[in-house]
């Protein structure tokens, strides 16, 4: 480390200024113009936010506002039309024709209108043959003509009115020579604006509005408002209305869009159907193409792939934007300019009316005032620094004046404290005219005489430690394995007669146990070798009579070789543990006697279970056929004791069976082979085996079956002794005309099967001797049969699947007994 030079105490004083005053005061100083500046930024970014916000909630309901009227126009155009084809519906159904207009037949079979008398032009395609051609259909629409005439006067959207037939015949106002524009075997409902007025595009037979399109008619691009003509149920032809781009962009054009911007008509399906000058320069397209109305009579033209914004990479995301809401306002790269463009949707037709204005214009004042703001902050920023200046250079004036105050007392306790480190414990006192340095130099000569009292009491309490350290333990050691040489000191010493002070190893080794010998050496071995750094071995140890006595022997390395870092001197105590053994072979003694006598009793049970059983036998088969002889009313009485040997020794050849199955148990649990069992099959089981005892006993039972499929790892032999054994019990213990149910709980991973009963309950103090062997809990004198093992080897053969058991019971309510096995997976079949 670099050596630190020592500073004056004006140098210090002065950091030390710095440090906890001016510091800690420009921090503060700072936070809080901070605070301020943040505060007042988020003011300002606040007010400037809701300027924003102002400016684009303006922005979108100026849209709103305009796409109203855009709206109203639309709809005003569609009335119209919806007019036009009703009142065409009629011209063609009713009524008496007028005089047929004259019109000539082209040498290719296009029957026209050559001469503009004020009317309509008339064109019928080739396409229908003039022998079949529909004349009188012609002199019906006529009559529509002044009315067409009066539509286009009255609406300056109005480019064209017109009547297109099933059969290629077109009714155009105002007139133009067909025969020149239109291709002579034109088939007119190829077009959209005849198709998407059929049943199939427009079932509801209103008013429909096509695309954007090249008009072969010659008025540039189009669009139009169709609407079906039927005869019945016969689509006679189409009605329609052209708006032309044109049109609808001198429309835009008067919308008043704030901040100097420019509205646009965008279709449904994201195409630009007007767009006027400025957005020409924005979007980098014009409206006018190369498309020659040659192609447009021969086939329909729409607006090139350019018009999409879903295909355009500048406006794919406001192309996502609008077709997810119906208005909003998003940011876009136009022109190489942040532009905010505000939608709306025009509801009669789906298309979008968008609003697109110049960022920079909309938030021009905004991000002046947000300017004037942060040069607000800077001023401030620029006038605490110029004060921080100033009060730098008094606090540096103040500083050299306390210096001087405080240097010569501070030397005086310097130089005391100086004799104090050298033991001269009672220094020359020093005077100082500032109270705290009084004091301090007080102190100073106090810690003199602290100190010469402290060195007196340390070597007292060294002495007393060691002398507590060597009586905590039997004995503290260290073992010198460079020479082999072990020093004990403690109580060791003189009860196992050792010398004192130094013995080597191999004379401390003789006194262990020979059996326990390896075991303890081996241990040193690994330190030697450094593969461990503890050492800890039980082992028996000879006293001056011979006697073996055990010791714990724990200890570490105290020293290693600095070069190879193997331990040389291991150092720790010796603990006598030779009661503690002793009471471990007395509880080793005492654990193997219950065992044995565990055995005995089972096997003592399990004699006398077989040696009653087949005495038994034999009293229950003759009594059985004793009793079927006494069928007659002379015997009753005979009958009668004969039930009850037969009761009885049923019920003692059960209890024989259920403690010759518990004591194998306890003896050499089996081995149960847990496989998937379907619950519902076995539920069913068990119920109809004990169906007629319950109906017999006049008990009704709940049976509520889980689903198809559900399985329980289990062994399906226990699993329905376990069920009909709980059955049995709520059947036992219930009152008349009680109720029994057996349903199913699942779980993510357990399947729980209950037995419930209404009979008598168990008092809350006995439920934890119900799974105890040969517990009747009161019952043992009551007319209620049992032997006290079934509930027991319920428990065991649940254990055995893995599984758990409980209950839950209230006096005179009823119990619940339930057990819980695993859930088998689903599809896993039953072996």
């Amino acid at each position: 480390m670099p050596k630190r030079h020592p500073i004056g105490l004006r140098q210090w004083i002065w950091r030390a200024f710095v440090r906890s005053a001016l510091i800690p005061l420009i921090l503060v100083e700072t936070a809080l113009i901070a605070i301020y500046l943040l505060t007042n930024g988020a003011i300002r970014d606040a007010q400037i936010e809701h300027l924003r916000q102002t400016a684009l909630n303006d922005l979108q309901a100026s849209v709103r506002l305009e796409s109203r009227l855009i709206n109203e126009q639309l709809n005003q155009v569609a009335a119209l039309t919806e007019l036009y084809r009703n009142l065409t519906a009629n011209a063609l159904l009713e009524g008496e024709p007028t005089p047929a207009p004259a019109l000539a037949l082209s040498p290719g079979g296009v029957r026209y209108s050559p001469v503009d008398d004020g009317g309509a032009a008339v064109f019928y395609s080739s396409a229908t043959p003039a022998a079949r051609q529909d004349l009188d259909k012609v002199a019906r629409l006529r009559r529509l003509e002044p009315l067409m005439k009066e539509l286009k006067a009255r609406n300056p959207l109005v480019a064209s009115l017109y009547f297109n037939s099933w059969d290629s015949l077109n009714h155009i106002y105002p007139w133009f020579l067909t025969l020149d524009q239109y291709p002579a075997d034109m088939v007119i409902p190829d077009y959209s604006f005849y198709y998407l007025a059929d049943a199939e595009h427009n079932p509801a037979r209103g008013v429909v509005w096509t695309e954007v399109y090249l008009d072969p008619a010659g008025h540039g691009w189009m669009m139009s408002a169709t609407a079906p003509v039927y005869r019945g149920d016969f689509l006679e032809g189409v009605a329609g209305i052209d708006i032309t781009v044109s049109g609808i962009l001198e429309q835009i054009g008067q919308l008043r869009v704030p901040w100097s911007g420019y509205a646009m008509l965008v279709s449904d399906d994201l195409s630009i159907m007007a767009l006027p000058g400025p957005g020409e320069v924005d979007f980098g397209i014009a409206e006018l193409t190369d498309h020659t109305y040659l192609d447009a009579i021969r086939h329909e033209t729409f607006k090139p792939e350019d018009f999409r914004l879903d295909r355009r990479p500048e406006t794919s995301g406001l192309a996502a934007a609008i077709a997810g809401r119906s208005q909003g306002v998003e940011q876009v790269m136009l022109g190489g300019r942040p532009q905010l463009v505000a939608w709306t949707t025009v509801v009669p037709t789906g298309w979008h009316l968008l609003a697109v204005v110049d960022e920079a214009e909309v938030f021009r004042q905004t991000n002046a005032l947000a300017s004037r703001y942060q040069h607000i902050g800077y001023l401030l920023i620029a006038g605490l620094v110029l004060f921080y200046v100033g009060f730098f250079a008094l606090m540096w004036l103040r500083a050299r004046q306390l210096s001087q105050a405080l240097l010569r007392p501070i030397a005086g306790i310097s130089r005391a404290m100086g004799e104090i480190g050298l033991g001269r414990w009672r220094p020359q006192p020093v005077d100082a005219q500032i109270r705290e340095l009084d004091e301090m130099a007080r102190h100073t000569l106090a810690i003199g005489e602290h100190l010469e009292r402290s060195e007196a009491q340390r070597s007292h309490s060294q002495s007393r430690l060691e002398l507590l350290l060597e009586s905590a333990t039997e004995s503290l050691w260290e073992y010198d394995l460079r020479d082999g040489m072990l020093q004990i000191r403690g109580g060791m010493v003189g009860r196992f007669g050792l010398p004192s002070g130094q013995l080597s190893g191999d004379r401390f080794r003789q006194r262990i146990h020979p059996d326990d010998l390896p075991a303890a050496f081996a241990q040193v071995q690994r330190i030697q070798q450094g593969l461990q750094q503890r050492y800890e071995a039980e082992y028996r140890f000879a006293d001056a009579m011979g006697q073996y006595h055990w010791l714990l022997t724990r200890g570490r390395v105290l020293e290693r070789d600095p070069q190879t870092g193997l331990a040389w001197v291991l150092a720790g105590t010796h603990v006598d543990i030779d009661a503690l053994k002793r009471v471990e072979a007395e509880l080793r003694a005492a654990t193997r006697q219950a065992q044995a006598a565990s055995e005995a009793k089972s096997r003592l049970l399990s004699g006398i279970s077989h040696e009653l059983r087949t005495p038994l036998n034999a009293i229950l088969g003759f009594a059985q056929l004793m009793r079927m002889d006494c069928d007659d009313e002379s015997q009753s009485e005979a009958a009668e004791y004969l039930d009850e040997i037969l009761l009885a020794s049923r019920h003692l050849n059960q209890l024989l069976g259920e403690i010759l199955e518990w004591s194998s148990l306890q003896t050499e649990p089996p081995r149960l082979e847990l496989r998937p069992v379907e619950v519902r099959g076995l539920i069913r089981e068990c119920a109809e085996l004990i169906a007629l005892e319950i109906r017999q006993r006049g008990l009704q039972l709940e049976l509520a079956l889980p689903e198809e499929g559900l399985r329980a790892r289990a062994e399906p032999r226990r699993l329905r002794q376990v069920l009909l054994n709980l059955l049995s019990n709520a059947m036992k213990y219930n009152v008349p005309q009680g109720r029994i149910g057996l349903r199913v709980e699942t779980g993510a991973d357990y399947v729980r099967i209950l037995v419930e009963d209404t009979g008598l309950g168990i008092d809350p103090r006995q439920q934890a001797q119900v799974f105890e062997p040969f517990q009747r809990l009161g019952r043992e004198n009551s007319m209620i049969q049992g032997t006290g093992i079934g509930l027991s080897l319920c428990l065991e053969f649940a254990r055995l699947m893995d599984g758990q058991m409980g209950l839950h019971s209230e006096p005179g309510v009823g119990s619940r007994f339930w057990i819980e096995l695993a859930r088998a997976p689903d599809g896993a079949g039953e072996d």
